[in-house]
């Protein structure tokens, strides 16, 4: 047991008083007395409705379970299911006339379509990498990925191979020829950029193969740099959204260029979400500290992390702003990092690095609200140069929310958090994310609760298939994963979200997002695919790092994200009964075919868990079954887990069947993580392990899990690690 801190009722962990007092709270008006008097107050006000709104959630649960069981081999009549789902309450009364009417939003929430990252804040060297990632190299992003094809000696390689090089400018080119095209010609024949004047004004000068050009919209040149005297570089806008074309005759790629152009960078990932919940393992105070000591170094401005990087050190520092000219050669700036929001833990999680009096662990999420709103002071009260909002706002996501009441407490505890902060009421905004099915279906009422602060909705296929099963675990058996997607349910809940978002004007003073691009490596297919959510009508959408914000955004140039709201906001709703039809299995599977399915998700389930538990790793490229890298949360633990409870449930698969698949499958994640000095191998040693013990308590124990959550098996197993 750690050292403790007595405050009022509370006995608070020593490091994280520490914090608190020492890091977090000087330089905010806050004294730190007032922030642990204001969270006991918190859990006296706060605390039975809290408990109240988790134990409705198992009261509905326990209603569907004994409605689905009742309804045996007739199946399920959709009339019949709508009427019993209003009688319990599950089912709210539509909402009419709700309009979100947030103030004070930044542009890059409320006005700016493009990618979204979402990055463990845990980790300091990962949350300014995202933080910086802003801007990014078009050049290098297309270089070191399979965008571009590697045949014909265009491959990758350690040394620069101009082949390549070739092709990257070529894409480049493309790419600025349907961003900013010239009045005539390519980019590809472009010999020269420089400045002049054309009757008393500062202009644009192109050269090209056949002459003098300028921009087909001039208006799209909106500024520029020079380096001693010289062009360096251009300013161009589009759809909101900003590129560079660096100039640089001296650069060995500019030598190489006719134009001297060096790089094309794009403005990227235009707001992250730090995240302290799904991509994080923080099971304990210490752990909770270097979280909140992270956040507040962001909000500060000053967090800096060392590293190594090829044998030389390296200081990773927040970016500054970008300076430039606008064509009347006044000076001006653009943001040098993403806006950032902060991702707290559901209202399910509880913490003990602060306990009552009667030594209970506390809502986490309430010590979230309040230790991140009063980080982001630092940067509310800030005069330096390194700035998150310019409007006043904290951007606080929050997951996980099961239908309007929990919304509107969270609202609640939102404002109790201002008055003890003393911040200005709907400082801290609200991001709703739609991932779970009582949220779904109540969505429009959800966001009335919150119509004052909300910023953020957005869909997720992962945790909200996983609640989908959960929730009609009694129903049948599910789908292989795989089909799961392709169900109309799906396609349903995606417009639903889109069309609820546009419907209560939300549309410039928020984001409505789309989920995660979940393979890395697989950047070529992310550009066939992803262009798919700003055609959807989403603002923003999530990828797994910077260099795939770079390529993401290149689709928010293809695609005018307010031009297609528009065109949205014209079509009919998406249909409730498809959301509320379950993705059930109607013909039955060959045993080759369950197997399949049973060895792809016991090996993503260990594979995730195996580094969760064993080196508390919350997010993170993992091999699945074919050695293909994905990035997996605990998300893709939910749906996994809950899969294979689901068939052992309905006797597609038994028991014994499932053992032996997690055995076989803990030899494949072995031989998978050979290479890594910090794993711990789990098939010479199954019931010793861990990791292994955590997989299958999260399958075999997955019917009792509330909503099919995974949290207290993962925090439990880590915790007997982190005491070995």
């Amino acid at each position: 047991m750690s050292e403790r801190i007595r405050v009022g009722s509370l006995e608070i962990d020593a490091e994280l008083h520490t914090l608190v007092r020492d890091e977090i709270a000087p330089g905010t008006g806050v004294d730190p007395q007032r922030v642990w008097r204001g969270l006991e107050q918190l859990i006296k006000e706060l605390e039975p409705t809290h408990s109240a709104l988790l134990e409705k959630r198992d009261q509905f649960q326990a209603h569907l379970d004994q409605w689905y069981r009742a309804q045996g081999a007739k199946g399920i009549d959709p009339q019949a299911y709508r009427q019993f789902l209003r009688e319990i309450g599950y089912l709210e009364p539509e909402a009419v006339g709700v309009e979100v009417r947030t103030e004070n939003v930044d542009r890059e929430v409320a006005q700016i379509a493009g990618p979204q990252l979402v990055v463990p804040v845990d980790n300091a060297r990962y949350c300014l990498n995202a933080a910086n990632a802003r801007w990014g190299s078009l050049y290098d992003a297309l270089y070191g990925t399979d965008v571009v094809s590697e045949a014909d000696g265009a491959a990758r390689s350690a040394e620069y191979n101009p082949v390549r090089g070739g092709r990257v400018v070529g894409y480049a080119n493309a790419f600025l020829d349907q961003t900013a095209p010239l009045a005539q010609g390519s980019y590809d024949g472009v010999r020269g950029l420089s400045l002049g004047k054309r009757e008393g004004q500062t202009v644009l000068n192109i050269e090209t193969d056949a002459g003098h050009t300028e921009l087909s919209d001039p208006a799209q040149w909106v500024g520029y740099r020079e380096d001693n005297g010289s062009l360096s570089c251009v300013l161009l806008r589009n759809n909101g959204l900003h590129v560079e074309i660096h100039i640089d005759r001296e650069d060995p790629i500019g030598r190489t260029h006719p134009a001297g152009i060096k790089d094309v960078v794009l403005e990227a990932a235009i707001t992250t979400i730090q995240d302290c919940e799904d991509s994080v393992a923080a099971v304990d105070a210490a752990d909770k500290v270097r979280v909140y000591r992270n956040w507040c170094g962001l909000m500060k401005g000053d967090l800096q992390a060392e590293f190594d990087k090829g044998g030389v050190g390296v200081t990773r520092r927040l970016s500054s702003d970008r300076a430039y000219s606008d064509p009347e050669g006044r000076p001006f700036t653009l943001p040098g990092r993403s806006l950032l929001l902060v991702r707290n833990v559901g209202i399910h999680m509880y913490t003990d690095a602060v306990l009552t009096e009667e030594g209970e662990s506390i809502p986490e999420g309430f010590l979230d609200a309040l230790l991140t709103g009063l980080a982001a002071l630092h940067d509310l009260r800030g005069e330096g140069e390194i700035k998150n909002s310019r409007t006043g706002s904290v951007y606080i996501v929050k997951p996980k929310m099961h239908g309007p009441a929990e919304v509107a407490a969270t609202v609640t505890l939102f404002g109790k958090v201002e008055e003890i902060l003393g911040m200005p009421h709907n400082t801290l905004k609200i991001g709703i994310m739609d991932e779970e099915r009582r949220t779904t279906v109540n969505l429009t009422r959800a966001i009335g609760e919150a119509k004052e602060r909300l910023i953020f909705i957005n869909t997720g296929f992962l945790d909200r298939t996983g609640d989908e099963i959960h929730t009609s675990m009694e129903a049948g058996p599910m789908l292989p994963k795989g089909l799961i997607k392709e169900q109309q349910w799906l396609l349903a809940y995606e417009d639903w979200n889109v069309d609820t978002g546009i419907g209560t004007g939300l549309v410039g003073r928020g984001q409505i997002g789309k989920g995660m691009w979940a393979m890395p490596d697989a950047m070529s297919d992310m550009m066939e695919s992803k262009v798919a959510h700003p055609r959807a009508g989403a603002s923003t959408a999530w990828v797994p790092s910077p260099t795939a914000a770079v390529l993401h955004a290149m689709h928010y140039h293809q695609v005018s994200v307010a031009d297609r709201q528009r065109e949205l906001a014209q079509r009919s709703q998406a249909a409730l009964e498809d959301i509320l039809t379950p993705p059930l299995l109607v013909d039955a599977l060959s045993a080759e075919e369950v197997e399949r399915e049973l060895d792809n998700n016991a090996q993503g389930i260990l594979g995730y868990v195996s580094r969760w538990v064993g080196q508390g790793i919350g997010c993170s490229k993992v091999p699945d079954i074919n050695d293909v890298g994905l990035m997996e949360d605990r998300a893709t633990l939910r749906i996994s887990s809950q899969h294979i409870a689901n068939w052992l449930r309905h006797g597609l698969v038994e028991e014994a069947q499932v053992r032996a698949t997690f055995a076989r499958m803990a030899a494949v994640v072995d031989r998978q993580n050979a290479d890594d000095p910090e794993y711990r191998p789990m098939a010479d040693n199954l019931e010793g392990s861990p990791a292994f013990q955590a997989a299958l308590d999260l399958v075999f124990d997955g019917l009792r899990e509330p909503n099919g959550y995974t949290e207290r098996v993962l925090h439990a197993r880590r915790r007997q690690v982190k005491a070995l």
